[in-house]
């Protein structure tokens, strides 16, 4: 990915769309962490300071990647779950609407004309980071949703068969 990301009004006008999920009795419960220019670097020393206090033999070239790994696109979205166990929605109703949302995010930044990709992994579920994003007791972050312009077209990966997923009921 690459630039130029979406600017000021594309983005709010993709997190409004991304908002508008199913969300039974209008819990909210998500909330988005933006990194756009210099952001994106400054939480790059976060992740890599996480990372090297994980991995204190980890060699320079990989916490350097660690490092840059926000400026893999002009834009990231930390979608966080903000989870209400106290609500009279249920909490897994709640999730799913988390799961709206990203994926409507990624609908909406293609129906402007960027590329998008919805990631996890190791930060996502770091103490460190969730400090640093002033996360609470029943918070979680679903995901960072990259948002750019494309260098390549995506790979397609295998699909299951619908044959093997799909029962009707009788």
């Amino acid at each position: 990915m690459s630039g130029p990301g979406p600017d000021a009004e594309t983005l709010s006008a993709i997190l409004t769309i991304a908002a508008r999920a199913p969300d039974h009795r209008r819990v909210t419960p998500f909330r988005f962490v933006v990194f756009e220019g210099e952001a994106r670097a400054a939480f790059g020393d976060v992740l890599a300071r996480a990372f090297e206090k994980e991995n204190p033999d980890a060699d320079e070239k990989r916490i350097v990647a660690e490092r840059n790994r926000f400026l893999r696109a002009p834009v990231v979205v930390a979608v966080i779950a903000s989870l209400r166990p106290e609500h009279k929605t249920p909490v897994w109703e709640q999730t799913l609407t988390v799961g709206a949302v990203c994926q409507n995010m990624l609908i909406a930044a293609s129906a402007y004309g960027h590329a998008a990709q919805w990631l996890t992994e190791w930060y996502a579920f770091h103490d460190d980071i969730n400090q640093a994003l002033a996360m609470t007791e029943n918070e979680s972050i679903a995901g960072f949703v990259y948002i750019g312009a494309a260098t390549e077209d995506p790979k397609e990966r295998a699909r299951p068969e619908l044959a093997k997923i799909v029962s009707r009921y009788a």
